[in-house]
């Protein structure tokens, strides 16, 4: 199964290390200048693209102060929706000045959208690619929406069911959308390890037949190795300048020295994959010559009988294999066999 994908001239498949997008999300707190510097730092991190987030709170929720409306637990606990996507929304009048400062730098980006308007938004802006996020995935109006820009589009599985997942993705297809990417996801802010449920990425490919990687909320880099090795090709990761200076998403994003650990593991442990075969292997070759072989380690003389005193399986590996020792004791010499000879089938009669 081999589904190569291409995101802004990068491909994404089975031939390809994984495609890293740092999320910027949030981690701005507010300040474009601080946007900038994150767009710098992921370029210099390694990853292939930065993707932020196209909402309002008023294109998110309503001013509401009923229960329904309030947080209860967990980060954002006693917020309001509307409190928390007033504090964590990147400004509409932002957009264009980060994506000229992509381009600019030379990384992709792209975004979340999160209601129509906000497709109508990125596509005046030459948006790439699309992404669909978990708590968006039943919003099959907005995926239609986005299916019918033409452009690759990825979408997170945060506490969806395989039937919410198989109808996400046949929205995606009937609406237009030809490349299109689904990320295994926990939906917990952090997510333990040990609740990653890795196991998951396989299980994706194999239900639904399209190229699978991994949105992930867990602290660290060790889930994103574990999935890149269980076939992830896309790894997405939150990211910020420094935890401690707060933030919608500060608890769970890496710092920028991570960042960079995670896109040169990743790379290694998609690179470590290799092939499947049983030849032999050009950093191998060297060594072959260390392998046993059968020597002669006494002298022996024409007409001699080899026996296991004078004819043994050492290293180096310049004799005949070892398999073939039985058959050499009890040969007679047909010459006279110096100690310290690779033994062949011509010494013997």
């Amino acid at each position: 199964m081999n589904h190569e994908i291409h995101i802004d001239g990068t491909g994404i498949g089975n031939h390809y290390p994984p495609y890293i997008i740092a999320e910027l999300s949030g981690n701005h707190n507010g300040d474009i200048n601080r946007a900038m510097a994150l767009l710098k730092v992921a370029k210099e991190s390694g990853a292939n693209a930065v993707k932020i987030q196209t909402y309002t709170a008023d294109t998110m929720t309503i001013d509401c102060d009923k229960p329904d409306f309030l947080i209860e637990g967990g980060l954002w606990a006693d917020k309001q929706l509307y409190q928390l996507y007033e504090w964590a929304h990147t400004p509409w009048a932002w957009h264009q000045q980060l994506f000229d400062e992509a381009k600019k730098l030379g990384i992709t980006i792209f975004s979340s959208p999160f209601d129509e308007t906000a497709v109508d938004l990125l596509e005046s802006l030459g948006a790439p690619a699309y992404k669909i996020a978990s708590f968006e995935l039943t919003d099959l109006m907005l995926i239609k929406k986005v299916a019918a820009t033409g452009k690759p589009m990825i979408m997170s599985t945060g506490m969806a069911n395989q039937a919410e997942i198989q109808q996400a993705i046949d929205t995606a297809h009937n609406g237009g959308c030809q490349d299109l990417i689904i990320l295994h996801c926990i939906s917990g802010y952090p997510t333990p390890i040990a609740g990653s449920n890795l196991n998951s990425i396989r299980r994706l490919q194999q239900d639904f037949d399209v190229c699978v990687g991994l949105s992930d909320h867990t602290l660290g880099v060790t889930a994103a190795i574990t999935g890149v090795a269980l076939g992830a090709h896309v790894i997405e990761k939150h990211f910020t300048l420094d935890r401690e200076d707060g933030g919608p998403d500060a608890a769970f994003s890496l710092e920028p020295d991570e960042l960079k650990q995670l896109c040169e593991t990743t790379r290694d442990a998609w690179s470590a994959l290799g092939q499947c075969d049983y030849t032999t292997k050009e950093a191998e070759k060297p060594n072959l010559k260390f392998r046993r072989s059968i020597y002669v380690v006494e002298d022996v003389k024409k007409g001699e009988v080899l026996t296991e005193k004078n004819v043994r399986r050492i290293r180096p590996g310049f004799g005949l294999a070892p398999k073939h020792y039985l058959e050499v004791l009890g040969k007679t010499a047909s010459q006279d066999i110096q100690r310290g000879t690779a033994f062949d089938w011509g010494m013997v009669s």
